[in-house]
């Protein structure tokens, strides 16, 4: 997924001061403002543009522009800055009001301070450190969600940070705005993929639909022989393709994987969608399960789940607008089983068919192979190794009385040996802390099976993400213990009953 899906979103630097320092000073202020804004956008390491507003300077100033904030639908979030003294109950009633996330970044235009020649002209302008934190006192006061971000703006953590909160914010303004296509139900007896959808839009914006697989099949059926020999064509430039796929059976099966991408990809546009799910339990009216399809979907941009699994799709989507024209990729992801040796314990990460190629390294394989479930045909699928490095998994459940994020930082490794009988693309890593802590930790939270795998972005854009939408995150890294975890767990039970009657 590129970049060009931050195209159409903006982020207003927000300055606030007042009066009191008169014309001058004022006139300073927004000069260092404007300076600052050019220089984080001439960076280039913002995903989305800074627009310079004027200062602030009054309450109804503030309430205008915060009014004008939330109505804007190109608006995503501010950030705040208090370059002098600002009041904070000027802001009292534009805070409250705003309904996009905001970043404070609690900064100076001036790196150093002038040992030699600062004077009372040069304090007063200068009041980050003390105009800050009334700025802050007024957040808390107001139980405000927001980010902190210390530092000079021309440091690269600083503007790291808050490219973070951006991008976590563009996936917000995405959800708020997403729409979900489940082909089929959720699969039979399963507990975690469920939720409550009412909620779900409530607390992030996804609206989730349902469709019977003959409308899907209708999609399918419509695909012409000419589209079909097209998107085939595309496959061999883009894939090594497997033995027996030049011609008859095993030929017609790479077709029917076009076939049913076809089909799913125009049914998906026409409807405005931007994630999906599908089941192996639902397929009346298709030839296969499809997998080639969602992989290639999710190389797009789409969020997916399978088993019905919408919770899952919808953050796949998040994750992938985060780490949009980031390297490493993202992809629906699912626990599989675990290599339990002692000192090297590892967990293969796979799924019958669905994990997206953005994590592929080296070739990646087309092959037409037998799946052993959904009763259909055997299904195309592309197969590869995935890039190594750091990465997290993250799942998203109904807890019943509120969702919960868990996430597990990771580190992807190079398997132990190959993997020649196993014709699915895959993962192996190791969890942080490690193996039995993570795993135990993940158990106690109601991780989900199914999980958004990304090395593409990190802890950070979660936790901005999360605070965005005010949802519950658990965090499993480096440090990390099962009885930290667990008592986390209990704190939080508390914290989110108290919460919801406040």
């Amino acid at each position: 997924m590129d970049r060009s899906v931050f195209d159409r979103y903006q982020v207003w630097f927000v300055t606030g001061s007042q009066h009191l320092y008169g014309p001058e000073t004022l006139k300073q202020v927004a000069t260092d403002a404007k300076k600052i804004v050019a220089g984080l956008n001439a960076g280039k390491s913002l995903a989305v543009e800074l627009i310079w507003k004027e200062t602030l300077t009054t309450r109804e100033e503030i309430n205008r522009l915060m009014r004008e904030a939330s109505a804007d639908h190109r608006c995503i979030g501010l950030v705040t800055w208090m370059h002098t003294f600002s009041p904070a109950k000027m802001w009292i009633t534009g805070l409250s009001e705003l309904s996009k996330p905001f970043c404070q970044l609690h900064t100076q235009s001036n790196r150093e301070i002038p040992w030699d020649t600062i004077d009372m002209d040069f304090m007063n302008l200068n009041q980050t450190a003390h105009g800050g934190r009334e700025f802050g006192f007024i957040g808390s006061r107001l139980r405000l969600e927001r980010k902190v971000i210390v530092g000079y703006w021309e440091e690269k953590d600083v503007q790291a940070r808050l490219d973070a909160w951006m991008r976590a914010a563009a996936a917000f303004a995405d959800g708020r705005e997403m729409k979900l296509a489940r082909f089929g139900d959720n699969m039979r007896e399963v507990a975690v993929t469920e939720g409550d959808k009412v909620e779900a839009q409530k607390v992030f914006g996804y609206a989730v639909h349902g469709y019977g697989l003959g409308e899907l099949a209708g999609y399918t059926s419509a695909a012409t022989d000419g589209e079909i020999d097209a998107l085939v064509k595309e496959y061999e430039k883009l894939y090594v393709m497997g033995k027996g796929l030049e011609s008859g059976k095993g030929r017609e099966r790479v077709r029917t994987g076009a076939r049913l991408e076809i089909g799913m990809r125009r049914f998906l546009e026409e409807g405005g969608f931007k994630a999906f799910t599908t089941t192996f339990e639902n397929l009346h009216g298709l030839d296969q399960l499809p997998g080639l399809a969602c992989q290639r979907l999710m190389a797009d941009g789409y969020g997916f789940g399978a088993e019905g699994d919408w919770k899952t799709a919808a953050l796949v989507r998040a994750m992938k607008v985060m780490g949009a024209g980031l390297p490493g990729g993202c992809t629906f992801m699912e626990d599989y089983t675990y290599h339990l040796v002692p000192g090297r314990s590892l967990v293969l990460g796979a799924h019958m068919l669905e994990i997206c190629p953005s994590i592929a390294k080296g070739h990646i394989r087309l092959e037409a192979q037998p799946l052993a479930i959904g009763g259909k045909d055997d299904p195309a699928r592309l197969i590869f190794e995935s890039s190594l490095g750091p990465a997290i998994n993250v799942s998203l459940m109904d807890m019943g009385n509120r969702f919960r994020f868990v996430l597990n930082e990771v580190e992807a490794v190079a398997p132990p040996a190959q993997l020649p009988k196993l014709p699915v693309a895959r993962v192996v890593w190791k969890p942080k802390p490690d193996l039995a802590t993570a795993a135990a930790s993940w158990i106690y939270a109601g991780g989900a099976h199914h999980t958004g795998y990304s090395r593409a972005i990190t802890r950070e854009h979660i936790v901005d993400y999360a605070s965005m939408a005010g949802v519950e995150l658990l965090c499993i890294g480096e440090g990390s213990t099962v009885e930290g975890i667990r008592n986390e767990i209990r704190w939080n039970e508390m914290y989110y009953h108290l919460a919801r009657g406040i």
